[in-house]
């Protein structure tokens, strides 16, 4: 079963899958009403939580409630309708931008793997597991495809900053070490597991931009490059791993599992549903609150 808001995007999905038995549901992980519907009809073993805003500079300001009832208050929907519903096992996709967050988007998902925490500590018989990893190359909001299309229209390719680097890989690399992750997950008797993945070395934007340029058949003469400026939270690097946070192997050579300091209770989970309760919160506000539940949460000031 998929699951997805965009129609679209289901669609495209279902032609993907034509000729296999593949239902495609329209929800909203925000409607607890309709995720708990969803789940008690259909019953999944093994569940996929990857709805998510994601973009940066766009959840930083008026979005930013937004970004918070998505990454958060959905999670929770979808976890405890996994958990009525029998679930196995839940696998939460998260981010490197969760790591010591210094944007709305990153301490929303860094909340969104305490929730899931949060609920394992209450004796829950599903096995919740987050996968922490970097940047997709060609994924939903990826890089290339800018490249490329500042390149066909002639440039100038936009970078904001020199200096700034980040991890990638591919999708079908991704892919695989998220089922596996779910796998172990299985293995797990506690549960609320964060895996990190190995990402290799991180990539400087700049010399991504310049080799797009030359395999484009193109010189930098002929195709510029802009710096603009580091964006509303943007971070010049990503990383794997909070302050406070230690990792122990896998018999996976591309996953660790990383172990937070603390594991957030009942009575923690109940304060913070009050506060996701509320219709409305501008940006202070949004703000102000994400440090008080992401400790290690620092805006960036830039």
């Amino acid at each position: 079963m998929f699951l997805e808001q965009s129609e679209f995007a289901l669609y495209s999905i279902e032609q993907e899958f034509v000729g296999r038995s593949v239902e495609c549901v329209i929800g909203d992980v925000k409607d607890a009403v309709r995720m708990e519907a969803v789940f008690a009809e259909h019953r999944p073993d093994v569940v996929f939580h990857a709805a998510a805003y994601k973009h940066v500079p766009l959840m930083e300001s008026v979005n930013a409630w937004q970004a918070v009832r998505n990454n958060v208050q959905g999670t929770l929907n979808v976890a405890r309708a996994a958990l009525a519903s029998g679930a196995g096992e839940f696998v939460l996709i998260s981010t490197d931008k969760a790591v010591n967050p210094t944007n709305v988007m990153g301490a929303s998902k860094r909340l969104a793997e305490m929730v899931c925490q949060a609920v394992q500590a209450q004796r829950s018989a599903t096995r919740f597991v987050m996968v922490r990893f970097g940047n997709v190359l060609g994924s939903s909001g990826s890089v290339i495809p800018r490249f490329r299309q500042q390149i066909a229209n002639g440039g100038p390719i936009t970078v904001t900053h020199p200096d700034i680097i980040r991890y990638f890989m591919l999708i079908p690399e991704a892919a695989q070490l998220v089922l596996q992750a779910g796998l172990m997950a299985t293995r797990d008797a506690e549960g609320g597991r964060v895996f990190v993945l190995d990402m290799g070395e991180p990539i400087k934007i700049v010399d991504l931009a310049r080799d797009m340029i030359r395999l484009s058949g193109f010189s930098e003469d002929e195709i510029k490059i802009e710096f603009t400026g580091l964006r509303p939270g943007e971070k010049l690097y990503e990383e794997l791993l909070a302050d406070g946070e230690s990792t122990l192997p896998t018999p996976h050579p591309k996953l660790r599992i990383a172990k937070p300091a603390a594991t957030p209770d009942e009575k923690w989970l109940a304060e913070l549903e009050e506060w996701l309760a509320v219709p409305w919160r501008d940006e202070a506000e949004v703000k102000a609150g994400l440090r008080r539940w992401v400790p290690e949460y620092r805006p960036a000031t830039h």
